[in-house]
């Protein structure tokens, strides 16, 4: 079990303790050491073989104890014996926005609910409007988290995904009787979100495959069987679909599988313009099998160069493979450096220090680190002071690493009324500013547009921040005008940000090929708040991939002399 599967089970403890009232004291500890494992640069399985896990920040003997049973075991007695404690689906509450441990604490104290349904029906009949700490607009609030809850239930993030099915299919590579074996469906299409997971092999021997896959670690249940399909539950939650095809299928099935469904039905209709019967498992020229051995020669047969998995959506990209327009799209190697990045100066775990060397390991030749502004105090925001000593520390540490840039930057809050949270001085210190909305969501598209444009139009302001604020599963963005944010972005010369955290993903790739355009430059930003967190760039140059973005339209796969002369030309 990895450090973030740790971490994510000590912080449900945490949050378990405080439904049933626990001490702060008792539910902080976890919470701590959740942060800790989060920032951890050492293997956490190393630390537990040795018996070293009391070295670290927040971790005594009990708690390591309790960690080095679920590294090995994968299970924690405690944690299992608390989830059964609590009476109904209260746990579950936990993924309604707006909704946090003490709130839910209330809630069933003082009115007995303990399932998702039944604070629903509280919510219609209005009685948590007389609770404390509540009111009104806080009911409506949860009953809007709910509705989104059931809207995405059993959807799965992009990146809870894709690691578990990287490892399923390295089992599979394993099995002798697998000739080939590939990852399908949304998940090849780099979609955000998933449902489940596609996994398509060739064998000669479909029944032993399927045996050999219900064997792997990952697997928890079998939930359906065919002759040449089966379906299992992994353990995480996310069902795996696996399908056997032999070997001369195989191009056809994979191309079919990976869908989207509007693609294959767009690709079955120039098919059949051609004279051409497009199957699942084969191209047929009457009763003539056209031949093909790999998913490009499936293309070529219709008259077409290979389209990119994440292009296949129906959003003109059999158009423009016909027209030889197709672009040549970024790749996670064209990035140079990254920015927005936090240190423990505001809300991250690491140090500058820290940061930079994981950096420097990824291959990036700079790094803008972006701590919080001063308004944002739950942030451990940066008022003059410290911003003054935090940016010493930057100087200092730039000099320790010749091969790596430090850029001193912010993340600064764009305040209601549009104005930014530094005075103006303090902003031209800076040589990049991020601006980002983390307060008042409930304004109107009008409102909030406008709030954006003013920001925009500020001269310091280098970049806009996870431009629209959602959260994925979690929350949607707040309300914008896209179309007016575009056009405000592209007259400002401002760039917007490609948050590449897995739970953002913002700006939506729906707008990206909108935006490039436009001639809007486009960064794509871990927003790390750990060593960890670096690594999220990659999954922002997937959604960037979706939005048909090149290397020339991503503002930090520049050089750092041409990095250089934007920044020195928005002061």
């Amino acid at each position: 079990m990895d450090k973030r599967q740790v971490a994510k089970t000590l912080e449900e403890i945490g949050s378990l303790l405080e439904i049933q009232g626990e001490s702060p004291f008792k539910t902080r500890a976890y919470y701590t050491a959740a942060r800790t494992l989060e920032g951890l640069e050492e293997d956490l399985e190393g630390l537990v073989r040795d018996g070293r896990l009391r070295e670290l920040k927040g971790i005594g003997q009990a708690l390591a104890e309790k960690i080095t049973e679920l590294v090995i075991t994968g299970r924690m007695g405690y944690y299992e014996r608390l989830k059964d404690s609590l009476p109904g689906s209260l746990l579950e509450m936990l993924a309604i926005p707006s909704l946090g441990p003490k709130k839910i604490q209330v809630i069933h104290e003082g009115l007995g609910v303990k399932t998702v349904g039944e604070l629903e029906y509280a919510c219609h009949e209005n009685r948590l409007v007389d609770l404390p700490g509540f009111g009104r607009k806080t009911q409506e609030k949860i009953l809007q988290g709910i509705e989104l809850l059931k809207r995405h239930r059993g959807r799965f993030l992009y990146s809870e995904a894709i690691g578990i099915a990287q490892e399923i299919l390295e089992g599979l590579h394993r099995s002798p009787r697998v000739q080939r074996a590939e990852i399908a469906g949304g998940l090849r299409r780099r979609k955000e979100t998933v449902k489940d997971i596609d996994l398509l092999t060739s064998s000669e021997d479909p029944e032993g495959v399927m045996a050999d896959f219900t064997r792997l670690p990952q697997v928890e249940e079998v939930v359906a069987t065919g002759s040449t399909r089966i379906a299992i539950r992994l353990v995480n939650g996310i069902e795996a679909d696996l399908r056997v095809v032999r070997d001369d299928e195989f191009p056809f099935a994979w191309q079919h599988f990976t869908g989207s469904q509007e693609h294959s039905d767009a690709m079955r209709e120039r098919a059949r313009e051609r004279g051409i019967r497009m199957e699942d498992y084969g191209l047929f020229r009457g009763e003539e099998r056209i031949s093909c051995c790999r998913e490009e020669e499936v293309f070529s047969a219709l008259g077409l160069p290979f389209i990119p998995p994440e292009l296949r959506e129906d959003r003109g990209e059999i158009e423009a493979a016909e027209r030889g327009q197709l672009p040549q799209l970024i790749e996670e190697a064209d990035i140079l450096g990254v920015f927005h990045v936090h240190t423990h100066w505001s809300d991250g775990v690491a140090s500058v220090e820290a940061m930079s060397r994981a950096a420097r390991a990824l291959g990036y030749r700079y790094l803008g680190i972006a701590d919080h502004s001063q308004v944002a105090r739950y942030a451990h925001g940066l008022e003059p002071e410290r911003l003054r000593a935090q940016q010493a520390e930057i100087v200092e540490t730039n000099r320790k690493f010749p091969d790596l840039t430090l850029l001193k930057g912010t993340e600064v809050d764009i305040l209601p009324d549009g104005s930014l949270d530094y005075d103006e001085e303090t902003l031209r210190g800076f040589d990049f500013v991020i601006a980002s909305i983390h307060s008042r969501f409930n304004m109107t598209q009008e409102e909030m547009t406008r709030r954006i444009a003013r920001a925009l139009s500020h001269p310091c302001v280098t970049m806009l921040g996870h431009p629209t604020g959602r959260l994925l599963l979690g929350r949607e963005g707040y309300p914008v005008d896209i179309d007016a944010l575009l056009e405000a972005a592209a007259g400002h010369g401002v760039i917007l940000e490609l948050n590449a955290n897995p739970h953002r993903l913002d700006l939506d790739w729906r707008h990206l090929k909108k935006a490039a355009a436009l001639g809007i430059k486009i960064s794509i930003n871990p927003d790390a708040h750990s060593l960890e967190g670096l690594r999220d760039t990659r999954y922002g140059v997937g959604i960037a991939r979706k939005g048909w973005l090149t290397k020339g339209d991503v503002f930090n796969a520049l050089a750092l002399e041409r990095v250089m002369e934007r920044l020195k030309g928005r002061k």
